[in-house]
């Protein structure tokens, strides 16, 4: 009897487990096409509605057993309405590979992709103009979520030899790439934020750059607004590719927001930065807060803080792609350097080992650098004012010539002992392909006033200057025995109004050998005007 009841429920145990078989097969069957032509027709149809695009896909073959995996070629994802661009995404060969029981719940193990590329449409916003520079709180805006994503999630996705471009809006401009060495991410899906980490090649200047972090989920109606989040940092980046200064960099940071408005905080460290002009290595740090438009490279720069040698600056502004035609990016930049130094300056664009003076300096100035193949002090524009206090000269001639009218000027016999006077500087100044002019510049120094207006070539370290120079001594009073009675004639000659006297003056040659003299011809004219 006992065995009787034993065979009646063995055709139903059978039975029980054809039907979960074959509901097991209905399922399978349903998410994963059981022949090649079938699966390289579901891809297309799936990623065609699910990234509002027109797919193709040359091949894919597929193998069921003993793990399940399908490999294709040659898959190209083209954005419908940007027909005339190239293709969003190109991806040479790839492989997908899973298990039954991950099929049942849409979820695929691992897929490689080889010959990766990617480019970034530019958005239909217009970014360049830095008054319409982009605010990271449109990262606040709600996203797209209609329901495309909910679809097949892949545990682990690694991509080898992959690109990123940025395309630009004009079509003749050369588009930003990135090469993209190793990338991998987790739990892909178009619905969801997924994790990577990638190491990437920069183009300009070239450096190595390691990230981490989450990109996601994709906005296939603005690809700009996808939101991403993370951390960097960038390697033995080249700075000679620009024209006029060389150094390796290296920085990092963290950054967050939406592919076309990335919020980025970093640091930079510089050891050996240096410009061509003055071709002494110096080393630079600084601290940034900028925003990124990824879709075209745009930077608007928030703050810089920069310190080198005994100088700090703060500055904010924008490196934009420049309009007409011009390839590459156009930096301009408001500069305060409240608390710097003179020699700094001076050292980063003049030969010689000693500068011409020290002393304190504060610069505010307008900077703008468009872009070209000259070198930066050609191309640099510069438009402030500055003051500089307590300066005296490095040249002993020069600072003794300081001393010495100094010392005349305030009446005293010459051999007297005197300590060495400082001076101080004020004006407005003006850079413009390597030439300094300083429309109004004064100079001060114990009982004297130097006012001149002139130019300064940073190349050839030239001195061309004309002025007047102010003392509150009488000319003769600036001489002793013979000579001082002879000037008493020319006295009234050089009077100035309050006291004192006024004398015309030029100065001329090189930093290195400076000529001061007397302006004769302004001399007569005034002699003339004088006797009317």
């Amino acid at each position: 009897m006992e065995r009787r009841r034993r065979r009646r429920w063995w055709p139903w145990v059978l039975l029980a487990g054809v039907a979960a078989c074959a509901a097991t097969l209905v399922a399978l069957v349903r998410v994963l096409p059981l022949s090649s032509e079938a699966m390289r027709r579901q891809i297309v149809e799936t990623l065609s509605s699910r990234l509002d695009a027109d797919v193709q896909l040359a091949d894919v073959q597929l193998q069921l057993f003993p793990r399940i995996r399908a490999a294709g070629h040659d898959l190209v994802v083209r954005k419908r309405s940007l027909s005339g661009r190239p293709p969003l995404i190109h991806i040479a060969s790839f492989a997908v590979e899973g298990d039954i029981r991950g099929m049942l719940r849409r979820h695929v193990a691992h897929v490689t992709l080889d010959g990766l590329n990617i480019e970034i449409p530019p958005s239909d916003r217009d970014d360049s103009d830095a008054a319409d520079a982009p605010d990271a709180r449109q990262a606040d805006r709600p996203l797209r979520n209609d329901g495309i994503g909910r679809g097949v999630i892949i545990d682990t996705l690694d991509s080898t030899n992959a690109s990123l471009v940025l395309v630009p809006r004009e079509r003749d401009k050369t588009p930003k790439t990135w090469a993209i060495h190793t990338l991998r991410m987790h739990g892909v899906g178009v619905d969801q934020a997924m994790p990577f980490d990638a190491t990437l090649t920069n183009a300009i200047p070239p450096g190595e750059i390691q990230t981490t972090g989450s990109f996601g989920p994709w906005q296939p109606d603005d690809p700009g607004r996808t939101p991403l989040n993370g951390a960097f940092t960038f390697a033995r980046a080249d700075l000679s590719v620009f024209h006029g200064i060389s150094g390796i960099l290296s920085a990092h940071g963290r950054f967050g927001g939406t592919l076309a408005v990335i919020d980025i905080n970093g640091e930079t460290e510089t050891p050996d930065f240096t410009i061509r002009a003055g071709n002494h290595p110096f080393a630079l740090h600084t601290t940034y807060h900028s925003v990124v438009n990824g879709t075209n490279g745009n930077t608007y720069l928030k703050r810089i803080d920069g310190a080198f040698l005994h100088t700090t600056l703060v500055a904010s502004g924008d490196v934009v792609e420049t309009r007409n035609g011009v390839h590459g990016r156009t930096v301009a930049l408001d500069v305060d350097m409240s608390q710097s130094r003179i020699e700094d300056i001076l050292r980063m664009v003049m030969k010689g080992n000693q500068p011409l003076m020290v002393g304190g300096l504060a610069l505010k100035t307008k900077f703008l650098l468009p872009p070209g193949e000259l070198d930066v002090v050609d191309r640099l524009r510069l438009d402030g004012r500055f003051s500089m206090a307590k300066v005296r000269f490095t040249n002993i001639d020069v600072q003794g010539k300081i001393d010495e009218l100094s010392h005349r000027s305030r009446g005293m016999r010459s051999g007297a002992s005197a300590e060495s006077a400082v001076s101080n500087f004020r004006g407005r100044f003006r850079l413009d392909r390597s030439r300094i002019t300083l429309p109004s510049l004064t100079f001060d120094t114990p009982g004297t006033r130097v006012e001149l207006a002139g130019a300064f070539g940073l190349k050839a370290e030239t001195l061309d200057f004309t002025g007047a120079l102010l003392m509150d001594a009488k000319i003769s009073e600036t001489q002793t025995g013979f000579k001082r009675l002879i000037l008493k004639a020319v006295d009234p000659l050089f009077k100035r109004e309050g006291g004192g006297s006024e004398v015309p003056i030029k100065i001329a040659g090189t930093v290195g050998a400076p000529k001061f003299g007397l302006d004769a011809h302004r001399l007569f004219h005034r002699g003339k005007s004088t006797k009317k």
